[in-house]
């Protein structure tokens, strides 16, 4: 059965018993596409009343963008409201959104010294996060910004409190640069990937039993992108919450009669796939055991039919315009106004149908979308 799949035991967050009385959010991968579609289901969380109940927030790549922007205004939206959403959130992330960055950093890689994803991080300094560091997120909630340990398999999470790959230890209270952990979150494979994470191996507490004890394995660590290994942010989440929501910005991959046959594409293509099947795995699991009732929550997806949660005020939504949303590209480029506004609205009307069919039933249905001139196509 999926929901009974086997993790790495060892894993604190996995063997700290039955899950806690928290909500949890988690904010999948899928590059600007994910980033502004969970702006829209933030959006959704801020005007029901519903998002200071969240207590733990997981995110891997283009949702790492958005939760990490979200941690940075966290305690100005308690007296701000709505208005301090829009200004240190929406904003931020829409004017991100009006830059290319991809492409920029892979030519910057290849003409000039650094990584890829070195010029990925100095992209999000420059317009989002400035040199604000792990220490600069709240107490409370808990974020954490994941990504994949390609030297280990496993995956690294950073947090205010740590940065830790079960199989390697942890850094206590880290210093690290916000811009840095959501680069290695959002470290695509394979242009983006990986991200070199430049620490020392004092700075890890001393080796536990069962741990690592290779120093090599402590400095220069090989990073790639969060969804590599858990594509919608959910391990971090399920092993601690009892209450779970998942906002899956991911894409659909296109049938092709004639997949490509060079090993560039056709890598790319096989990674498509690989991410589709790991990403279905995990909605699976989520979906099945919210049917249950074993969970609490909600699911919702770029490519969810809004009439399948059976209400009959949602907002209008056809599933062949939804559709063509959730086909954007999973890149780092520009959108127009348009293209971002569709999506935010996309993210506020399917994430007010999961909510309040499965998890907030008694809040209000919205008047209309947050952008009511542009809809959703």
């Amino acid at each position: 059965m999926v929901d009974s799949v086997e993790y790495p035991q060892k894993d604190p967050v996995l063997v700290a018993g039955a899950p806690v009385d928290g909500v949890g959010l988690c904010l999948s991968g899928g590059g600007y596409r994910a980033m502004l579609f969970h702006v829209g289901a933030l959006w959704r969380l801020v005007d029901s009343g519903k998002l200071f109940e969240i207590t733990r927030v997981s995110s891997v790549s283009g949702g790492s963008i958005t939760a990490a922007v979200l941690a940075l205004a966290w305690n100005g939206l308690k007296a701000g409201g709505m208005p301090a959403f829009k200004r240190d959130v929406v904003e931020p992330l829409r004017n991100l959104a009006r830059v290319t960055i991809d492409a920029r950093s892979v030519i910057g890689a290849l003409l000039l010294p650094g990584s890829a994803g070195h010029y990925v991080a100095q992209s999000y300094a420059k317009h989002l996060f400035g040199e604000n560091t792990l220490q600069n997120l709240p107490e409370a909630p808990q974020f954490i910004i994941n990504a994949t340990n390609l030297e280990t398999g496993s995956l690294f999470r950073f947090s205010r409190a740590e940065i830790r790959d079960w199989r390697i230890g942890r850094i206590a209270a880290p210093t690290l640069r916000i811009a840095d952990a959501v680069a290695a979150s959002s470290a695509f494979p394979p242009v983006l990937s990986p991200f070199v994470l430049d620490v020392d191996p004092s700075d890890f507490d001393p080796p536990a039993p069962g741990e690592i004890a290779d120093d090599a394995f402590r400095s220069e660590i090989t990073l790639s992108d969060g969804g590599v290994y858990d594509n919608l942010g959910l391990q971090q989440v399920w092993g601690r919450c009892k209450t779970v929501l998942v906002s899956d910005g991911g894409g659909h991959i296109a049938d092709d009669s004639s997949p490509p046959g060079d090993w560039a594409r056709q890598s790319l293509r096989v990674l498509e796939v690989v991410d589709q099947q790991v990403r279905n795995l995990r909605m699976i699991q989520v979906v099945g055991s919210l049917a249950r009732q074993e969970r609490h929550g909600a699911f919702w997806s770029t490519r969810t039919n809004i009439e399948d949660y059976g209400l009959a005020d949602a907002l209008p939504c056809p599933q062949a315009k939804t559709a063509l949303i959730a086909a954007f590209p999973t890149r780092l480029r520009r959108m127009d106004n348009i293209q971002q506004e569709r999506l935010i609205n996309w993210g506020y009307a399917v994430s007010d149908a999961g909510l309040r069919r499965y998890w907030a039933t008694g809040i209000d249905a919205p008047s209309g979308f947050p952008y009511p001139a542009t809809g959703i196509g």
